[in-house]
């Protein structure tokens, strides 16, 4: 396997988001596409994932916790997450937020059991 990826704090993920009316999100999905991708070696990658972001929004809902089940899958673990956990965003406000926590989560727990792990602030 290739290089672990970030853990990141959901609600740091959240607010940036917020804060920056997006941009911060755009970022976010191309990292995370990319380090799983770097990690696994299959996936979209970074940049199709921020491809996808710009043109077709939804289909990164299902696409991003769908890799990261595949990452838990490959591990021999039960996955957490799967393409179904977008249909979350659907619920006004709170579903957003709540996709967030679900895949950012996993993919945290995911990163923390793989060796040489670190926690990185966005």
């Amino acid at each position: 396997m290739g290089q672990v990826g970030k853990q990141r704090s959901a609600l740091a993920v959240i607010l940036l988001g917020i804060v920056t009316l997006g941009i911060y999100s755009l970022y976010w999905q191309y990292a995370t596409f990319k380090e799983m991708k770097d990690y696994s070696g299959r996936g979209i990658g970074g940049w199709i994932g921020l491809l996808l972001a710009f043109l077709l929004g939804v289909v990164n809902w299902f696409l991003m916790p769908s890799e990261v089940a595949g990452l838990y899958e490959s591990a021999g673990r039960e996955r957490p997450v799967s393409a179904v956990t977008g249909f979350w965003v659907l619920l006004p406000i709170v579903g957003g937020i709540v996709w967030v926590v679900k895949v950012q989560g996993a993919l945290n727990r995911f990163w923390e059991s793989a060796p040489g792990a670190r926690l990185e602030t966005p």
